[in-house]
């Protein structure tokens, strides 16, 4: 039987965990989850530990501070690759990505031979609900540039909520993947594409937050803008320096 597993990163989640899994559970695919918690203040660890299926579908790595998305998404694909899982997803975990398209998500990826299947916000315009205009702007933007410089063949180059043939995410030299923040998205994407994986997208509705605080950030923005264009030149760095 193939297994997959669910990577939520979590920082202060402990909110919406509750509902989140109630949601999960309720879905047809058998999975598993793993919580990647950079130091939860708010009883995530506790909650997640306290839950009857811990240890049996429910696993955590407890990190001591808060140490980025990327990292942590990393940290687990590792742990996914040592525990032999089939499919690798990534999810957030303040509900803003709904459980309901998981089994829609996984059905197109296997029966249309993709690699990589994303939750996409932007296959029928624009399915997002309650962002506020600038951040529709932000998100719209920030995937136009990505797709223009970077020349990716999809619609969603942000979009957190993916799954991946761990065969296909065992090909990238995850050590290589700089990005940490907001860009660690459209790097894992443009790298996939780059080694030829077929990338196929789902639609689905974003909703913002209902509860907790956002992690994105001005900072996160920026660094996503400057990652597109390091992605860009990156291969020119390495042309030089095999010439050497």
């Amino acid at each position: 039987m193939e297994r997959v597993l669910i990577i939520i990163p979590t920082l202060n989640e402990r909110q919406n965990l509750e509902l989140l899994f109630e949601k999960l559970f309720k879905i047809t695919v058998q999975f598993d989850i793993l919580i990647v918690d950079d130091n939860s203040t708010d009883g995530t660890r506790k909650f997640v530990r306290t839950n009857p299926l811990f240890q049996k579908r429910i696993f955590i790595i407890e990190r001591p501070k808060k140490l980025g998305l990327g990292t942590a998404y990393i940290t687990g694909f590792k742990w996914g690759f040592k525990k032999k899982y089939d499919y690798i997803m990534e999810m957030d975990g303040d509900l803003s990505h709904d459980p309901k398209y998981i089994s829609g998500m996984l059905n197109k990826l296997k029966i249309y031979g993709y690699d990589v299947m994303i939750g996409s916000r932007y296959v029928y315009g624009i399915s997002v609900i309650n962002w506020p205009l600038s951040r529709l702007i932000i998100s719209y933007f920030a995937n136009y540039y990505a797709k223009f410089v970077l020349g990716l063949k999809i619609k969603d180059t942000t979009s957190g909520f993916v799954i991946y043939k761990a065969a296909a995410l065992k090909e990238l030299p995850l050590r290589k993947v700089f990005s940490n923040g907001y860009s660690f998205q459209i790097e894992m994407k443009y790298r996939l594409q780059k080694l030829n994986k077929r990338l196929g997208e789902y639609p689905i509705i974003f909703y913002e937050r209902k509860r907790g605080k956002s992690k994105l950030s001005r900072r996160v923005v920026l660094e996503a803008a400057y990652m597109v264009i390091f992605l860009k030149i990156l291969p020119l760095f390495s042309l030089v320096w095999n010439k050497k």
